[in-house]
């Protein structure tokens, strides 16, 4: 394995120049067409010039900083035979920006990757993209109880499907259990065709979208016939004991309170707990409290819970998913809307729509 490409500062740090001693990498890190290296002159406002192996960064001292670090870290992604793509490029910007100074020598990234938390499947490791994303799955390995908090898109419900496939896989749980509220959209359950699981699995699918990823379809199907994985409604859960397992509420800012309060109740020996959210996003009855909300009040401080907060600026989907949520965030807060009153339960939804019954009320 080569070297890490050495660095050269000249001009008071307001250029910095890379050495790659990889040729054949160089088209992986650039892109096609260069596609990589006008993200990121874009994102930071820089200049990006190559020449032979050596590739010059120019611009503010703090912006060439930055892209120093991600096209570090890129290149020792190469180094180990991952892909490069526009998602990582992303990724590597976000963990970026707000890293250590880089270290005068050079010689190693200003951001320490390799302390970065890894949720490891047999698809691979799955490493975080932001930094709430690092300190969500660090939550993930040590806590019992973890709340993830924030906008679609921020791979709450995703990294914690992912956690629970590591923890099942490597023997330290005998089952996982995902969960959501079932929330009508326009239509009763009872008129929906098809059997009690085909009346309920468009609800769920997302975690059945998240499950395909970590593992085989034919593997999760089997698991599933099982009950090594479980995929119920909120609803399913009353009544029960959920020992020895990972159990995940998802959508959980449209549970009440009594319900978020039924299913924190089930948590047995051995199990551990997700429950992902955002208060934003409710689609309960007009003056309804989402459980969620009152159960962040009620459980602050509380010894074993963690809570990771994501932001508009955590968003891992594509780039316009985030400045999206950020506009949308500002007409609410202009207009006095769900993300003004912190919580969002009861009114109006974001589409001016009634909001729809939660099944079970």
């Amino acid at each position: 394995m080569s070297r890490p490409p050495a660095a050269d500062t000249v001009s008071e740090a307001r250029t910095v120049t890379l050495q790659f001693e990889d040729n054949a990498l160089l088209p992986l890190l650039f892109g096609e067409h260069d596609r990589h290296l006008a993200r990121i002159e874009q994102r930071l406002g820089i200049r990006l010039a190559s020449r032979g192996n050596r590739l010059s960064i120019i611009g503010a001292a703090e912006a060439t900083g930055i892209a120093e670090t991600a096209l570090r870290s890129l290149w020792m992604r190469l180094e180990r035979g991952e892909s490069v793509g526009m998602a990582e490029v992303e990724a590597a910007l976000r963990l970026a920006e707000g890293a250590p100074a880089a270290p005068a020598s050079g010689d190693e990234p200003r951001l320490p990757l390799a302390d970065l938390p890894a949720i490891r499947t047999r698809k691979g490791a799955i490493a975080p993209r932001s930094h709430a994303q690092a300190a969500y799955m660090d939550q993930l390995a040590r806590q019992d109880m973890v709340f993830g908090i924030g906008p679609a898109g921020t791979g709450k419900t995703y990294l914690a499907v992912a956690q629970g496939v590591a923890l099942l896989l490597a023997g330290r749980v005998d089952r996982i259990v995902l969960s959501r509220p079932a929330v009508e959209a326009g239509e009763r359950l009872g008129f929906l065709p098809g059997d009690m699981k085909e009346k309920v699995d468009p609800y769920l699918r997302p975690l059945y979208d998240a499950l395909h990823d970590m593992m085989p379809a034919d593997q999760v199907q089997r698991r599933i016939t099982s009950g090594e994985i479980e995929i119920a409604p909120l609803a399913f859960m009353r009544g029960r004991t959920l020992a020895h397992c990972y159990a995940i509420l998802d959508e959980a800012q449209n549970t009440t309170p009594a319900q978020i309060k039924m299913f924190l109740t089930r948590m047995g020996e051995g199990t551990r707990m997700v429950i992902t959210g955002d208060p934003t996003q409710a689609d309960l009855p007009p003056g309804q409290k989402s459980g969620l909300v009152e159960a962040l009040a009620i459980l602050d401080g509380v010894d074993g819970i963690g809570v990771s907060r994501f932001a508009e600026a955590d968003v891992v989907r594509h780039p316009l998913v985030a400045r999206i949520v950020a506009a949308y965030n500002r007409a609410d807060q202009s207009a006095g809307g769900p993300a003004a009153r912190v919580g969002g339960a009861g009114g109006r939804r974001r589409d001016g729509t009634p909001p729809a019954r939660q099944e079970g009320e």
